[in-house]
C-alpha cells in the first residue's frame, strides 16, 4: 500500500515535536519554581507573628480579619483578638520569642486596639522583647509613646475622632503620624478601606524583609509603669 506523502512528512516530524514539548515542560518547571530571592521572605515570615487588635465589641474592626486572611495567604502567622487581650498576648509573644520560635513581632490595631498598642509595646519591652513594627488605625485617645517599636505608624483621620501619637522624651524608634483626612475614609471604615489595607500589608512585608538582618534587642525594664499610655485608664470607646 502506498503511503500518502503528507502523512509521511507528519510522521517524520513527531520526534522533533516530542523534543520541543519536553523542552517546554522543562522551561515551565524552571519558571514556576521558587527562586532564592522569593524563598527568603517566606523563611523570615515563618518566624514572624502579626497580632491584630480589634476595637470595642469586635464588630467594628472586621477589616483586620481581612488583613489577617491576606497575611495568612502569604504564609505569615497571625492572631486577631479584641484589644482587651493585649497583656496576655504580650506574655504569649514573649514566651515564643524566648523559645526561639518567634523572631519578628508586628502589631496592628484599630480604634481602641490602636490605643492599646503603646501599652503592649511597653510590656514587651519590659520583658526584653523587641517589636519590629506597630501600625495604629485611628487611635481614639491621646496617646504618648514612651517606649518604641523599631517603627510605629499611626494612621489617623485628623478631622475625626482619631488622634496623633506623641513621642515622650527619650523615645527610641521611629514614629510616623499619617493624617488621611480628605481621603473619604471614616473611623468605622478605615480598617476596611482597600488602599489602607494595601498600605498596612506593604509595611508588614517591608518589615519582614528588614528582619533578615540582626534583630534589635529590647532593654528589660525600659519603660516604667508610670510612663504607660492613657489607654489603660481611659474609658474604652470605638
Amino acid at each position: 500500500m502506498r503511503l500518502n506523502g503528507r502523512h509521511t512528512a507528519g510522521a517524520s516530524q513527531l520526534p522533533a515535536l516530542r523534543a520541543w514539548a519536553i523542552c517546554l515542560l522543562l522551561l515551565s518547571a524552571v519558571a514556576m519554581g521558587p527562586s532564592p530571592a522569593s524563598a527568603a521572605p517566606t523563611q523570615a515570615a515563618a518566624t514572624t507573628h502579626v497580632y491584630l487588635l480589634r476595637g470595642v465589641l469586635n464588630i467594628f474592626s472586621l477589616g483586620l480579619d481581612t488583613i489577617g486572611a491576606r497575611l495568612q495567604a502569604q504564609g505569615i502567622p497571625v492572631t486577631v483578638a479584641n484589644f482587651v487581650s493585649w497583656s496576655s498576648l504580650a506574655d504569649e509573644a514573649a514566651t515564643e520569642y524566648r523559645a526561639g520560635r518567634l523572631k519578628t513581632i508586628i502589631l496592628v490595631g484599630h480604634s481602641s486596639g490602636a490605643t492599646a498598642l503603646p501599652d503592649m509595646i511597653a510590656k514587651l519591652n519590659q520583658l526584653g522583647v523587641p517589636v519590629k513594627l506597630a501600625i495604629g488605625l485611628d487611635s481614639v485617645f491621646k496617646t504618648r509613646l514612651s517606649t518604641g517599636a523599631e517603627r510605629y505608624i499611626n494612621i489617623y483621620i485628623g478631622d475625626g475622632p482619631g488622634e496623633p501619637v506623641r513621642a515622650a522624651a527619650g523615645l527610641r524608634g521611629k514614629l510616623d503620624n499619617v493624617d488621611v483626612r480628605g481621603s473619604g475614609v471614616g473611623h468605622i471604615t478605615i480598617d476596611k478601606n482597600e488602599a489602607i489595607q494595601r498600605r498596612v500589608i506593604a509595611e508588614i512585608d517591608a518589615a519582614i524583609a528588614r528582619s533578615r538582618g540582626p534583630a534589635p534587642v529590647a532593654e528589660p525594664g525600659a519603660a516604667p509603669r508610670a510612663a504607660r499610655s492613657a489607654a489603660a485608664t481611659a474609658p474604652a470607646r470605638n
